[in-house]
């Protein structure tokens, strides 16, 4: 039989690996950064064919990076160093106590500073040390009472912070027990520790790539020593299909070279046999008790086979190594494919890229233990959670953050999910949390709920989780107040970096909520009486935004929108203005304006195409009704945040106009690392127009 790895060593291992998941995430935004910096600059100094050439030249330049990278993973991976059971060990160390201001006593009153030297006569003189000796005895039981009240709150902060103390030390121990433990059974060479050991080893390790699979299959031979494994292999996919970009002028287009199929063929064959040689030194090189004389390995990628068309796995590779004839071999100067069938015996497909299968040979399931499966797509699917087991989750990741937490009773919880107590010192508190698994956007009336829910409850801080998103009015309504918004990809992240699991489901964003009283669409009947986008001919977004926008002055002004990537707008279809009324995928559209607003734009954020991290509001003077006109007269400038019944969400105040300026940027919402947007107040001007202002990002005015 087969089961899924539970063991805390796999668990922990994956926080390793989660973390180094993290740096190397943070390492790519800062080399992002460092590039768009780059990259404005150029576009700054340089026309739009020198633009084009350096962004042909970067891709070509990614692409050769992308194929070093794959020529030398192998070489590599031999270069980091080699999994060990006391890389899992936490330290015995504890957030040290840190009262704060409450660690300094209260001054006492210096009886010299009350001392009376003056007075006309004696009685006058006795009765002004009188009072003295009175305001002192008064501020000195004051103080007595303040230093009083002060040690009593130090020490219930210390019981407070000791019992803390105390729960993460015996959660430290038990950790390093349990790595003890399972030590104690690799040396035993007991095959449940051996294979949660040696999977740790490689799920844990820092030599693969990120997106390079890490899904295995184990068995442990004892009385022979030997590891049988069946490792995912990376698809044919990995192997970029361009091999150069090239920029011509004449058609302002990219034009890009393939990749011969004959060298991109030879190259994947050669990443599938560095990655079988990189698992057997992974491997060798963790076993630092002596468990492994030999290691059986199965590399096999998901897909369908060739004969039949059914979907399964297929063995593409297959190798059986002893430790003496391993040992020997220098990973980092051999030729992976001959080293793998010839010095080692193995074989490899000879057309791995048409799926050609090889014969293995022994599999886990042919050992006689049982077989523990880890890694793959075993993480939850947070949309399609039993609701309960949802909120029990979130519980868990308070607790596996060193707070107390617990789920509320389904009714009468005033909308609180999980009431949870953070017991360390000054900043921690009673949190409230509420508990949202939709699919769209969260509405801001569920923030402004929350905000409610926590005075009620005289709660620190409220949490809002979800797995979709905010927009902008939730943001703004949250900003300065004791309230934190966790979106689906930060709630993953968490739960990846704490050793749970958790994972959004590939679905459709463009669905109802999951759970939840109501949907997107109630109302939808009466959006158009109520000024809503017109009917254009297609699907309105499901979810959207209606920006209204109005002034004082009677300047005559069109309002545009672009959608960019940086500075750059996507293409001109994506510059949206009075003869473009909307976007390719109708995500943005000019509409009528109603009430006190003077112009109008819908937009969808969800629908935004996936590299637009900026959406930008302009505003310009109409040189045909006011040709002498300039933006001294645009004053009290304010975007209204509306949602699709035209209910008012917030509002946006933007830079006043000034004289000599006939376009001006009103703000952009910007793209937030977890898919939230957040607005950013414009300001800048252009003398030349609305015509200055599109070349300024990107579009060509003829």
């Amino acid at each position: 039989m087969s089961r899924r790895s539970t063991g805390f060593v796999g668990v922990w291992a994956e926080v390793q690996r989660q973390q180094q998941r993290q740096l190397e995430v943070e390492a790519r935004q800062r080399r992002r950064a460092e590039q768009q910096t780059l990259a404005y600059q150029r576009r700054a100094a340089q026309n739009h064919r020198q633009y084009r050439q350096a962004e042909a030249q970067r891709r070509t330049d990614e692409l050769d990076a992308q194929v070093a990278s794959l020529q030398g993973l192998l070489a590599a991976g031999c270069r980091t160093p080699p999994f060990r059971a006391a890389s899992l060990l936490r330290p015995e160390a504890v957030e040290p106590f840190a009262p704060g201001p409450l660690a300094q006593p209260v001054r006492m009153p210096d009886a010299g500073r009350y001392q009376v030297q003056s007075g006309w006569t004696a009685n006058r003189r006795a009765q002004a040390q009188a009072e003295a000796r009175a305001r002192f005895e008064h501020d000195w039981h004051a103080a007595q009472a303040a230093e009083a009240h002060r040690q009593q709150q130090l020490a219930a902060y210390q019981r407070q912070y000791q019992q803390w103390a105390d729960a993460q030390l015996a959660d430290v121990r038990r950790h390093n027990a349990s790595v003890a433990e399972v030590t104690d059974g690799v040396r035993r060479l007991d095959p449940d520790a051996v294979i949660e050991y040696f999977s740790a080893a490689l799920y844990a390790s820092t030599a693969w790539p990120e997106d390079l699979p890490r899904q295995v299959a184990a068995a442990y031979d004892p009385a022979a020593r030997e590891l049988v494994l069946d490792w995912e292999l990376p698809g044919f996919g990995i192997v970029p299909e361009v091999k150069s970009v090239r920029y011509v002028a004449g058609t302002d287009q990219d034009k890009e070279t393939p990749q011969p199929v004959s060298r991109r063929r030879a190259l994947y064959r050669d990443v599938l046999a560095q990655c079988m040689l990189l698992v057997l030194h992974e491997l060798f090189a963790a076993d630092e008790l002596g468990a492994l004389e030999a290691v059986t390995l199965n590399g096999f990628v998901d897909g369908h086979d060739p004969t039949t068309g059914r979907p399964g796995q297929i063995f593409l590779a297959t190798v059986m190594a002893s430790r003496s004839s391993f040992r020997d071999l220098h990973l980092a100067q051999v030729d992976a494919g001959s080293c793998l069938s010839d010095a080692l015996r193995g074989q490899l497909s000879a057309r791995p890229d048409q799926l050609t299968p090889v014969r293995t040979g022994r599999r886990p399931q042919d050992v006689g233990n049982r077989v523990v499966a880890h890694g793959g797509d075993e993480e939850p699917d947070l949309y399609a959670m039993d609701p309960i087991a949802f909120e029990n989750l979130v519980a868990e990741l308070f607790r596996a953050m060193g707070m107390q937490a617990v789920t509320t009773q389904r009714s009468g919880d005033g909308g609180v999910d999980v009431d949870a107590l953070d017991p360390a010192p000054i900043r921690g508190g009673k949190i409230v949390v509420q508990v949202k698994r939709y699919r769209n956007t969260v509405p801001p009336t569920a923030v402004r709920d929350l905000y409610g829910t926590v005075q009620d409850a005289g709660a620190n801080k409220g949490v809002l989780v979800t797995t979709s998103g905010f927009g902008p009015g939730s943001h703004t309504f949250a900003n300065g107040k004791p309230l934190e918004l966790v979106s689906g990809p930060q709630l993953v992240d968490l739960l990846h970096r704490h050793g749970l699991r958790g994972r959004l489901g590939e679905g459709d964003r463009a669905g109802d909520r999951v759970s939840g009283g109501g949907t997107r669409s109630a109302g939808a009947a009466s959006t158009a009486a109520a000024g809503a986008p017109p009917d254009t001919g297609d699907r309105l977004p499901d979810d959207y935004n209606v920006l209204g926008m109005s002034w004082s002055g009677n300047v005559a002004l069109d309002v545009c929108a672009l959608v960019c990537a940086g500075n750059r707008v996507l293409s001109d279809e994506h510059f949206v203005f009075f003869n473009n009324p909307r976007t390719p995928d109708g995500s943005v559209r000019t509409l009528p304006a109603t009430g006190s607003d003077k112009a109008a734009i819908c937009v969808s954020f969800d629908g935004l195409p996936e590299r637009a991290d900026r959406f930008v509001l302009v505003a310009a003077v109409d040189p045909e009704a006011d040709p002498d006109a300039d933006l001294s007269g645009f004053t009290d400038a304010r975007i209204r945040l509306l949602d699709p019944e035209m209910s008012e969400l917030g509002q946006l105040e933007v830079s006043d106009g000034r004289p000599r300026e006939t376009a001006l940027v009103l703000g952009s919402f910007r793209r937030r690392a977890g898919g939230d947007w957040d607005f950013v107040l414009g300001g800048k001007g252009y003398t030349g127009g609305l015509t200055e202002l599109v070349r300024d990002h990107g579009i060509e005015v003829e």
